[in-house]
């Protein structure tokens, strides 16, 4: 991955800390967001240390905020005139629902929102990239869900942690695949990751999953380096070129849900997501 930059969300624990430091390995400028100051300086001196490329920085932002969001691709534009890899893998779970400063449910705005926003708002430096490549980081999970709620996307009614992390998953699925409708002839290609059962600190907080699920994580989940090996074949293999709207897991392309191939569910989604983050976007159907 040389001369390749790189920019990963979620990225001072679990999978996001274990993809930059892979793609550090790799040769590749690679860019973190985290919401620490001092997790972001600690990770990125580890990754230096440990890889020798010294082309590593971060950047600090709660991408719940969509303020927070608009601050990241300002900040980046403003320094880089190229971004070749972006991986959207911030995430998180709560058995609680919780709203975020913008008003939406903590894991809609998080783990797929987020997403949508920041990916549209660097899409012209993508472009300018070309070849470019969008990794969006999704779960298994999402399999649970047989319909995309559009009456209850923000889980207001019934609210179940696990409910509410399964419709994002699949949010971040129907995302992926009209993204790569929208983007054919571009030269930027989006691909979705299930990166499998993985111990990365998800849910491990105060909160978060419960006691049984906790000790299965600790027991039979994969490592954050184990999980984080399909993204970065994805983000980097040289057999994914030019490959788009594809589901991967454990280097392979696999199919997803049914549900999650539903043409109408995703354009709609598409739209609801464009108000609610008040975009004017610049990729057309």
């Amino acid at each position: 991955m040389h001369g390749k930059i790189a920019l990963v969300t979620g990225a001072t624990s679990g999978l996001g800390k274990a993809t930059a430091f892979e793609m550090a390995r790799l040769g590749a400028m690679v860019i973190l967001v985290g919401r620490s100051k001092e997790k972001c300086e600690a990770t990125v001196d580890h990754i230096k240390k440990e890889t020798g490329n010294d082309g590593v920085g971060y950047m600090v932002a709660d991408l719940s905020v969509q303020r927070e969001v608009r601050k990241v691709s300002q900040d980046f534009t403003s320094r880089h005139n190229r971004l070749h890899v972006l991986v959207n893998n911030v995430g998180g779970f709560f058995n609680t629902r919780f709203e975020t400063e913008d008003g939406f449910e903590l894991t809609f705005a998080l783990n797929y929102l987020s997403h949508f926003l920041l990916t549209d708002l660097l899409l012209d430096v993508l472009k300018a990239s070309s070849p470019a490549r969008i990794i969006n980081v999704s779960s298994g999970i999402h399999a649970r869900e047989r319909r995309m709620p559009f009456d209850d996307l923000q889980t207001a009614k019934g609210y179940k942690g696990f409910k509410a992390y399964g419709r994002s998953k699949l949010a971040n699925i129907l995302f992926t695949y009209e993204l790569a409708r929208r983007l054919e002839g571009t030269g930027v290609t989006v691909n979705v990751v299930n990166p499998g059962f993985t111990a990365t600190g998800l849910g491990m907080q105060p909160g978060g999953f419960g006691e049984f699920t906790k000790w299965m994580v600790s027991k039979m989940a994969k490592t954050p380096q184990q999980g984080a090996e399909t993204i970065v074949y994805v983000a980097s293999s040289k057999g994914v070129e030019g490959v788009t709207g594809k589901y991967y897991e454990n280097l392979k392309d696999v199919p997803s849900s049914k549900t999650s191939y539903n043409v109408e569910a995703g354009i709609r989604l598409w739209e609801i997501s464009r108000k609610l983050t008040g975009l004017r976007s610049n990729t057309k159907p």
